[in-house]
């Protein structure tokens, strides 16, 4: 996208910097929105399924201390792992998001619905290396493994959502801030 204003190639540089910064803002916010709206769910499905609220934290927690413990690095896992993980997780994932939406040029977010798709594609596969670590390091049964895979997919879907749906409105009002800005795209 070449933005200038009258031959001024500086107009460029800066929305193009901007751009980015804007990005990596809304993916943040999208990010922590997404993980928190996604635990709320959890914390009111777990239950109703007759499970404890902080389940998944829990199973995080767990995986991501057999991860350390694979390198010689011993900590305990359970809910305080899984709550840092998950809010260390979520916002970067939205900020990496947010920067690649910014800056390569096929995936800028036109639609709303394109804006969703790609970030319901993006946490996805994001997620598989981790999803796929959990049975194998916690020693799941086929069906809790299946229930694992069934329940993350529809709550990183959650995630995604509203990853997608904020960084759509985001970038909607950056590029209409900087359309009166700086004329016509």
């Amino acid at each position: 996208m070449e933005i200038t204003r009258h031959g001024n190639s500086w107009a460029n540089v800066h929305v193009t910097h901007l751009s980015l910064a804007r990005g990596v803002g809304w993916g943040l916010i999208g990010g922590l929105a997404g993980t928190m709206v996604m635990d709320l769910v959890l914390m009111v499905v777990l239950p109703v399924a007759g499970l404890p609220a902080l389940t998944c934290f829990t199973i995080v927690g767990k995986t991501v201390a057999n991860i350390f413990s694979l390198q010689g690095i011993e900590m305990t896992g359970g809910v305080p792992l899984g709550v840092f993980t998950h809010y260390l997780i979520g916002p970067a994932a939205g900020a990496i998001f947010g920067a690649a939406v910014t800056q390569v040029k096929v995936l800028r977010l036109d639609t709303l619905k394109k804006s969703i798709i790609l970030a319901i594609l993006y946490v996805q596969i994001l997620s598989q290396p981790i999803l796929a670590a959990t049975p194998i390091l916690l020693k799941m049964s086929v069906t809790k493994t299946l229930q694992w895979y069934g329940g993350s997919f529809l709550m990183h879907s959650v995630l995604g959502l509203v990853l997608g749906m904020i960084m759509s409105y985001g970038l909607k009002s950056a590029n209409t801030s900087n359309h009166r800005k700086f004329g016509t795209f």
